[in-house]
C-alpha cells in the first residue's frame, strides 16, 4: 500500500469516526503502523501533523476556508484580475481550442503521455503541442482502461508514451504549498464550449488553501442564477488539480462531488490549506473554531 492509499483510508475512517476524535495510536492501527511511523509518514506527507489534519476535516475549517476563498476573489475579481493573466501560483497557462481543433480530435498532433505516482496516486498525463491536455487520476489496476479513455478523447492524435517526460511535468503540477514555481508558467489546452472555458478560468483564480461555493462562482460570472450549469462545467474539467475544480464546494461547507473520488478531493484540500496552520496554536484554534479544551487539540492527538 502507497502513502497516499494509507491516507486515503484515514479520511474514510474519519468519516465513520470523526465524532469519536481517535488519538494517535488508534489511526496508525487502523493502517497497520506503529504510532511513531504512523505520525512521521503522515507528516512527511500532509506538513501538518495527524491533530492538525483532523481539525482541517471539520466542517468549521471548511466553512472558514468558504469565507475566506470567497472574500479573496471578490476582491481580485474588484481590481481587474479576473482575466486569464491572474492565475494561482502554478503559473497556468490557459489556453482554448478553436472550433477546428476540437473538430479535428487532435488530428496531426502527437501527445507525449505518461503515468506517474504523485502525491495523491497514479496519474496519467498527455501533453499536446500546445500544453498540458489531459490529467486524471488512475485507479490501481486501471491503467489500460486509463489509455484508452486517452485515446477516445483524442482519437485524431498519435501517442508516444514517455513517462519519464510526464515525471518532469508533474514535478511542477504537484508543486508543495508554500513553494514557489519559478521556471516558465505551465501551458495548458483544453477543448470545451465558451462556458466551459469561462469556469475554468475563473477556476485558476482562487488561491491554494481558499474554496468557493458554486453558487458564488456563478455570481462572479455575471450569471448568479447558473449555480447548476457552473457545477457541470466543474465536473467536465478534463485536468485534474492543473484547474483546480477541488476547491469548489457547497454553499453548506459540504465538500460534495468530484470527478476523481470525493476522498481524493478532500485529501488535496487539506494538503492545500495546510498553509493556514502555519501559525501558533492559538491562532490554529481559532481558525478552525476548536474548543482548547477539546480532545482534539491535546499534542499527538
Amino acid at each position: 500500500m502507497n502513502d497516499y492509499l494509507r491516507i486515503e483510508r484515514v479520511i474514510r475512517y474519519l468519516d465513520e469516526a470523526h465524532t469519536k476524535q481517535p488519538d494517535l495510536e488508534g489511526l496508525a492501527d487502523y493502517v497497520g503502523l506503529s504510532p511513531f511511523h504512523f505520525h512521521r509518514l503522515f507528516s512527511a506527507w500532509a506538513g501538518i501533523s495527524p491533530k492538525d489534519f483532523l481539525q482541517c476535516l471539520t466542517l468549521s475549517h471548511a466553512k472558514a476556508m468558504l469565507r475566506q476563498g470567497e472574500s479573496v476573489m471578490s476582491a481580485a475579481l474588484t481590481a481587474g484580475l479576473s482575466g486569464p493573466g491572474r492565475l494561482h501560483d502554478l503559473c497556468v497557462s490557459l489556453e482554448a481550442a478553436s472550433p477546428g481543433e476540437m473538430k479535428s480530435g487532435g488530428a496531426g498532433w502527437t501527445l507525449v503521455a505518461g503515468y506517474v505516482d504523485t502525491h495523491f496516486g497514479r496519474c496519467l498525463v498527455a501533453e499536446s503541442p500546445r500544453g498540458v491536455c489531459h490529467l486524471a487520476f488512475v485507479e490501481p489496476g486501471d491503467d489500460a482502461a486509463a489509455w484508452e479513455a486517452l485515446v477516445v478523447s483524442w482519437p485524431g492524435a498519435r501517442l508516444h508514451r514517455d513517462d519519464a517526460h510526464v515525471q518532469g511535468l508533474a514535478e511542477r503540477i504537484f508543486i508543495s504549498p508554500g513553494r514557489m514555481d519559478s521556471g516558465p508558467a505551465l501551458r495548458a489546452f483544453v477543448r470545451g464550449t465558451a462556458f466551459q472555458v469561462r469556469v475554468w478560468r475563473a477556476l485558476l483564480q482562487i488561491p491554494r488553501g481558499a474554496l468557493v461555493s458554486y453558487g458564488h462562482l456563478a455570481a462572479l460570472l455575471g450569471q448568479p442564477g447558473a449555480a447548476r450549469a457552473v457545477g457541470g462545467a466543474v465536473g467536465k474539467n478534463p485536468l485534474a488539480l492543473l484547474i483546480p475544480c477541488h476547491r469548489v464546494i457547497r454553499e453548506t461547507g459540504a465538500v460534495g462531488d468530484y470527478r476523481w473520488g470525493r476522498l481524493r478531493k478532500r485529501a488535496i484540500m487539506v494538503w492545500e490549506s495546510r498553509t493556514a496552520f502555519d501559525v501558533d496554536s492559538a491562532a490554529k484554534r481559532e481558525i478552525v473554531g476548536i474548543d482548547p479544551s477539546s480532545a482534539a487539540t491535546r499534542d499527538g492527538k
